[in-house]
């Protein structure tokens, strides 16, 4: 039979005390409530003595706290999203808060059943990297007072906490790098979508172009093909239908892998003799060869800024938070394959 879990009320009764005592002492609150040391320590020491463990469930129903915030991001095993996620995983816990990591693969339906599952759940807030259509639902996590951080990417017109980069001027310096190192035929590859991540990427390569009186060379991949693997055919017909391109700035850090991988399969002569910057770092760039240029962003500084829009929201009462959109500034890691050849 299983044994059945220790509660506050039997560690009241066996010491004589009230179990509103035992509660303050068990959740940090004796000093605030003047409880003494001696009592304190008497509690502390039964409640190890036999293995007591809180229920965490009727925790959460009587204080409205679950602890628990969701890091929900387009593809965990992303490098940069999983840095990320570490880094904010640490900020939180020196919070008092857990974290429940999920992907939702830039795809609405399941973004809404995992937001679905965890609002159930009642976990107390939410970092989304949000997919293009569910702009409705992040508006319904806001109405309805839950504390919501958008990361990466946000929604025109919509009234929400997020942090992001300034992608079009990152986007530009990188271009502008490219076209001061004598490079005039730079192709940019990029995902097929409205999201505003990749629509400021593409305004300032293609700003950066026109404002040099150069041509401008596009290809938007959709999504879908590329989570299906077809990523790379499309990079192969680029290249070949782009003969002189002496150049490619790549989007994302996922988009540079294939690039790469293509470049070689092509001829790898075109690794050395192409300029090559990626948009988001990648460890493995610093040990390619050449050193494959990047666009960094700030992870450190993203992840702090995240913590400090969320805890407000977790600790206010309703409608007294003014939403904020924190706009952070990347870094050029300049490397060998931007260099002029």
């Amino acid at each position: 039979m299983k044994k059945k879990p220790i509660s506050i009320t039997h560690i009241a009764n066996e010491l004589k005390v009230s179990v509103t005592t035992v509660s303050f002492v068990l959740n940090g609150k004796a000093k605030e409530k003047h409880i003494s040391k001696e009592l304190t320590k008497k509690v502390l020491d039964y409640a190890k003595l036999v293995n007591y463990r809180p229920n965490q469930i009727a925790q959460s129903l009587r204080t409205g706290k679950s602890k628990i915030l969701v890091f929900m991001v387009e593809d965990i095993s992303n490098s940069f999203f999983s840095k990320l996620a570490r880094i904010f995983e640490d900020i939180a816990y020196e919070k008092g808060y857990k974290v429940i990591f999920c992907s939702n693969e830039n795809n609405d339906e399941k973004s809404n059943e995992l937001i679905t599952l965890f609002n159930f759940r009642q976990v107390d807030g939410f970092i989304i990297v949000p997919s293009p259509g569910i702009k409705d639902t992040i508006e319904n996590l806001v109405k309805d007072n839950i504390p919501v951080v958008l990361l990466d990417r946000f929604f025109e017109e919509l009234d929400c906490c997020s942090v992001v980069i300034d992608n079009a001027q990152a986007a530009f310096d990188a271009t502008q790098h490219l076209i001061d190192n004598k490079f005039k035929n730079i192709g940019f590859i990029s995902t097929a979508t409205d999201q505003s991540q990749m629509g400021g990427r593409l305004s300032g390569y293609e700003n950066a172009v026109k404002t040099n009186g150069l041509k401008s060379n596009t290809l938007q991949i959709p999504f879908n093909e590329i989570i299906k693997g077809r990523g790379k055919a499309y990079i192969h017909n680029f290249l070949d239908t782009h003969p002189d391109l002496d150049a490619v700035f790549f989007a994302t850090n996922y988009l540079a892998q294939s690039g790469l991988e293509v470049l070689k399969e092509k001829d790898a002569r075109l690794i050395r003799d192409l300029g090559i910057i990626a948009f988001d770092d990648n460890d493995m760039f610093k040990i390619y060869d050449p050193t494959i240029t990047s666009v960094s962003q700030p992870l450190v500084e993203i992840s702090i800024k995240l913590m400090e829009l969320m805890l407000p929201l977790l600790k206010r009462k309703e409608g007294s938070i003014i939403h904020q959109q924190a706009v952070l500034k990347t870094e050029l890691l300049i490397r060998e394959s931007s260099m002029a050849k």
